[in-house]
């Protein structure tokens, strides 16, 4: 490990000089920031993923975030290349949600390659949506691609109750979102759900006889198989972990 750090090192400022142009792509939107920062739309953590080790630096630091330098188990013979971005996430601690069973992941910003070998890489922070630590886990990056009006409150159409979703979990395993927050629930593209769809948020107050109360609106950002990533748009109230998700048709 040492030897590969000190090699690593070595190619650092040409490393850098060769990746400044790479990182010329216009600045994120406020909005775009958000939704880069927000879970991935996915459960669970993915197998053999690279690894954040620790920080290219003088002193032995557990907290990472914007402009740091990481350490990364894995170099060009996991695929990993100079200037490559990538996501830097933590999976959630407990099995969270109203269900118990579904596990989400934070999201704590995305860097790039700025030096790598064979077995190790080292990346810097291009934005930390929050603390950085050593076992945290890489995924590709990809900037994103958001639907038109994502930062407005529109409700056209009709609420289709006839197939609801349910909401899981937000970002660094909260139970309740507002305005402007985004939370994983249970419908991906498998089951029809599609980036823009607008939404109604409707929660059971658990009374016989009352009908299911309105909380607020949202729309999707992304989609996986069987998990999508909404931005609450609208709410009267918190939007928790159960709430139904109704479609607007």
């Amino acid at each position: 490990m040492r030897s590969d750090t000190l090699v690593l090192t070595a190619v650092f400022v040409a490393a850098l000089a060769g990746t400044a142009g790479a990182q010329t792509d216009r600045p994120l939107t406020p909005l775009e920031l958000s939704a880069s920062c927000a879970p991935p739309p996915s459960f669970g953590t993915p197998d053999r993923v690279p690894r954040v080790i620790g920080s290219q630096d003088t002193l032995a630091r557990r907290l990472f975030g914007n402009h740091d330098l990481l350490v990364v188990d894995a170099g060009t013979t996991a695929g990993i290349q100079l200037g490559q971005q990538f996501f830097i996430r933590r999976p959630s601690r407990f099995r969270m949600g109203y269900d118990g069973r579904n596990r989400g992941a934070t999201t704590l910003g995305w860097m790039h390659v700025v030096a790598v070998n064979e077995s190790t890489a080292i990346g810097q922070v291009d934005y930390a949506c929050g603390g950085i630590i050593a076992g945290d886990y890489l995924q590709p990056y990809a900037a994103p691609a958001l639907p038109p009006n994502a930062d407005r409150d529109e409700r056209t159409g009709e609420p289709d109750f006839t197939s609801m979703a349910r909401t899981v979990i937000g970002n660094e395993d909260r139970l309740s979102v507002g305005i402007g927050d985004y939370i994983l629930i249970d419908r991906g593209s498998d089951q029809g759900m599609a980036v823009g769809a607008r939404f109604t948020v409707f929660r059971d107050l658990g009374v016989a006889g009352m009908p299911l109360a309105n909380v607020g609106d949202g729309i999707v950002i992304s989609t996986g198989e069987s998990v999508s990533v909404t931005r609450i748009t609208r709410a009267r109230d918190a939007v928790i972990s159960g709430d139904y998700i109704a479609v607007r048709k």
